[in-house]
């Protein structure tokens, strides 16, 4: 015995349940690819890095809110591929088995009074004033502007961005 109808609903059933597969196949995909990824790699544009370890090969990051001290990076761009990066920014690439599965283009994120490391191999990483290992104190930020002129007679260096625009005075650490 036929019921009128029935191959329709089944057919509607059997497209119901493949768009379900394909949806869970699609997301499962995504959260595998991204389960490789670190905290700090999973980051998006305008999210900020802290720098626990500076290393050329193997540095701890870790994600962190933008007012903390301690976020010495804002990310400005984020990419799957290696890319290059402004020479106003820092890259971070994270790899894995030989591939890049995250590249992030970063831009200083100091705080007025806050010191920090500057390591050319490694980059910048936040520090007390006190620690010897401290090599600048940001004397002043000046966001919107990208202006040394700007910087006090207490200033000995500076750092500026293009985007966004900022202007970092920088003065010796003890002082």
């Amino acid at each position: 015995m036929k019921f009128p109808g029935t191959r329709l609903l089944a057919r509607i059933v059997l497209g119901l349940l493949a768009v379900v597969a394909v949806a869970i196949a699609v997301t499962g995909c995504s959260a595998v690819k991204d389960a490789s990824k670190s905290d700090t790699a999973k980051s998006q544009v305008g999210d900020c890095i802290n720098v626990i370890k500076g290393s050329a090969v193997d540095s701890k990051t870790e994600p962190v809110d933008c007012s903390s001290e301690k976020a010495v990076y804002k990310i400005v761009q984020t990419y799957d591929n290696k890319t290059e990066c402004s020479a106003d920014y820092t890259s971070y690439e994270e790899t894995l088995n030989g591939g890049t599965t995250a590249f992030l283009c970063l831009a200083p994120n100091f705080k007025q009074g806050s010191c920090y490391i500057d390591n050319t191999l490694t980059g910048y990483q936040f520090s007390d004033c006190a620690a010897t290992e401290a090599t600048f104190r940001v004397m002043q930020r000046i966001d919107g502007e990208v202006d040394e002129l700007l910087c006090g007679a207490d200033s000995e260096k500076f750092i500026t961005v293009a985007d966004p625009k900022t202007t970092f005075c920088l003065g010796s650490p003890k002082g």
